[in-house]
């Protein structure tokens, strides 16, 4: 899942205070799922366990965590579906089982679950009216979790997992070895390039996809895909040099970003 961290801060502050309480109470819900998997050594029973809580929520049964007790409010209000949290715990689930993927469909499915997932609740919240809203919620999460991939492969690397389709390692002639060593030659420059311009090509279809008499009410979603855009660009620039350090962008950046989206959409250019 995306990495906790400040790019969602700029996108939820526009919100009005009851969207925002919800939007938060979504985000560490599906936060405390991802933790189950990346702070638990992997534990399936943690997983579980929150699959009971989830059925709680819906059920109107007791709830043990705090995160299920903020999140079952916000359920009704904003008739939220189990499916799509369902599937969040698919798809962090697949991350106890599943360290390679062979093709991008496959990893388009892990990103269709852990990302597309989250938007898709999330558009329930923001008030979406036209039925396209939901195809630009599932191609923008597909592109800010390839952009997560690629800010987070050393990370991921030592944890044992590779998100890049094995198919692009062969085409680009990058070894796994060669990822672990991090040396950014030629042919991983042309293998990272390649994931760049995947990610950017969503971002594209989401554009695409946003319906022009919903832009104001998923104005939070285009600051998020702005601040990611951003950081997609900031790989680029850096060489993809994802192995030495984090590449993030410094909190006025995102500020101004945040500014800079909001004004031209609520203008509506």
């Amino acid at each position: 899942m995306a990495r906790r961290d400040t790019n969602f801060y700029y996108s939820f502050v526009v919100l009005p205070a009851r969207q925002r309480r919800a939007i938060v109470a979504v985000w560490e819900f599906c936060r405390a799922v991802d933790d189950a998997v990346d702070e638990k050594a992997g534990e399936k029973g943690e997983l579980l366990a929150w699959r009971g809580e989830l059925a709680a929520c819906f059920g109107g049964q007791p709830v043990r965590t705090r995160e299920a007790r903020n999140l079952e409010p916000h359920i009704q209000a904003f008739k939220l579906t189990r499916q799509n949290f369902e599937a969040v715990i698919d798809g962090v689930e697949m991350d106890l089982h599943r360290l390679r993927y062979t093709t991008f469909d496959e990893l388009h499915e892990y990103c269709l679950r852990v990302a597309s997932a989250v938007g898709l609740i999330c558009i329930e919240i923001f008030g979406y009216r036209h039925p396209a809203s939901r195809q630009y919620a599932i191609d923008l999460g597909v592109a800010l979790q390839l952009t997560n991939i690629l800010r987070d492969l050393g990370r991921d690397l030592a944890m044992g997992r590779i998100y890049l389709p094995l198919e692009d390692l062969l085409r680009y002639g990058v070894t796994e070895d060669d990822l672990r060593a991090g040396v950014v030659t030629k042919n991983m420059r042309n293998l990272l390039a390649h994931q760049a311009e995947r990610a950017r090509g969503y971002y594209q279809r989401a554009a695409r996809a946003l319906p022009k008499p919903d832009a104001r009410r998923l104005v939070a979603a285009q600051i998020m895909g702005a601040i990611y855009y951003d950081l997609l660009r900031r790989i680029e620039q850096s060489g993809y040099d994802v192995f030495s350090t984090t590449i993030r962008a410094p909190r006025p950046a995102k500020a101004l970003i945040a500014a800079k989206t909001w004004a031209r959409t609520m203008a509506g250019i």
